[in-house]
């Protein structure tokens, strides 16, 4: 039975990708079958007349445009035609010049007319299993089922979308022989994250025994994690609680707010550590684990975390002194640090903590500021 009308039929030939239209119908050449106005080709190394998939270079797409396409933006009418990929991956695309309209690069909003031939290039997926890679860890325990880390800021803890390699996971692969399997590819043995730009203690399962009894742990609220956090102002209190949902910015997807819809609900409580001129030190313990938990809470309440540009932490410090503007300025990350973990170990059934001091740069802030 042949293709549904309209479907685009995926192929395999052995040719150079598909380029900007330039008069030359490859499809010809390349043996390509038209099915309604699309046409699907992988490019990849063919052996003896069979097709090693595990090598493919590139998908290319040529799409023609049709009556119920004019007037769409271009990324629209490309997501309702290629449904695999998703708005934003195709607007990336766009940006990164693998989207050519009649030959010529175009904008997501471009507008689209009947009959104009549209050419997407999706460049090949990057290797999914992390390697090895001789990245220093900063060991603060290690035992035969576990180890806690104190992690750097600016590392990302496992590989995603913008960060392939230099992650952590990369740094405990070439630690550890076998971690834990159960979070998968990118993420063996992470039971749970920080951002990139918060540093401090973070635990590693060893085997999938553990992994499973550390995130029971974390999932029924029994890891207590506390946070020191350099904050822009001085709260009128010397301690406070903040129970506000969280979820993801109506409008900036990148961004977590405060009660919008679907949120999901969270708790943080706080303590004054000391005051400063224009700046508060405060340790944060979070009830909950939701994504930027800390930085959005502490940013509703009028108070963000110092070098936190998403959440308003890189505004003019309030301090009198200019001096200590310019330090409070200088911070090149949110002022964020995971100070203080506390668990039941799962193999011991023992309660364990552990703590990491202050990272220097937050500690240079601290002591200029005094």
């Amino acid at each position: 039975m042949g293709p549904a009308a309209g479907a685009p039929t995926r192929t395999l030939p052995d040719f150079e990708a598909l380029g900007p239209a330039d008069g030359v119908d490859r499809r010809a050449h390349a043996g390509l079958r038209v099915v309604g106005q699309s046409t699907t080709t992988v490019t990849g190394h063919r052996d003896n007349g069979r097709v090693d998939s595990g090598r493919v270079d590139a998908e290319n797409h040529r799409l023609i445009t049709d009556a119920e396409g004019s007037g769409l933006r271009l990324d629209v009418w490309l997501a309702r035609r290629l449904p695999s990929l998703s708005r934003a991956r195709l607007q990336a695309l766009i940006g990164e010049g693998l989207v050519l309209v009649d030959g010529a690069a175009s904008r997501p909003a471009e507008r689209l007319r009947p009959g104009q031939t549209v050419d997407v290039r999706v460049p090949p997926p990057e290797p999914a299993t992390p390697e090895p890679e001789d990245i220093p860890l900063s060991i603060v325990h290690e035992d035969a089922d576990l180890l806690v880390v104190d992690k750097p800021a600016g590392i990302v803890v496992h590989p995603g979308a913008g960060a392939r390699t230099g992650t952590l996971v990369n740094a405990l692969l070439r630690h550890i022989r076998d971690l834990s399997g159960i979070g998968g590819i990118l993420r063996p043995g992470i039971v749970h994250r920080l951002d990139r730009g918060t540093s401090g203690l973070l635990v590693v399962a060893k085997n999938d025994q553990t992994h499973r009894a550390l995130v029971a742990q974390f999932s029924s609220r029994r890891v207590e994690k506390e946070y020191l956090a350099l904050v822009h102002g001085a709260p009128r209190a010397r301690k406070g609680e903040i129970v506000a949902a969280i979820g993801r910015h109506p409008v900036d997807r990148k961004k977590m707010t405060v009660n919008p819809p679907r949120a999901r609900e969270a708790r943080s409580t706080w303590d004054l550590e000391e005051a400063f001129d224009g700046a508060s030190l405060l340790r944060v313990r979070i009830h909950t684990g939701r994504t930027h938990q800390i930085r959005v809470h502490l940013a509703s309440i009028g108070h963000p975390v110092v070098g936190d540009a998403t959440y308003g932490g890189t505004r003019t410090p309030s301090s009198r002194r200019a001096a200590a503007r310019d330090i409070l300025r200088s911070l090149e990350r949110p002022a964020l640090h995971a100070a203080r973990l506390a668990f039941t170990h799962p193999s011991r059934g023992e309660r364990v903590e552990f703590v990491a001091p202050l990272p220097a740069d937050i500690r240079s802030v601290l002591e200029r500021l005094r």
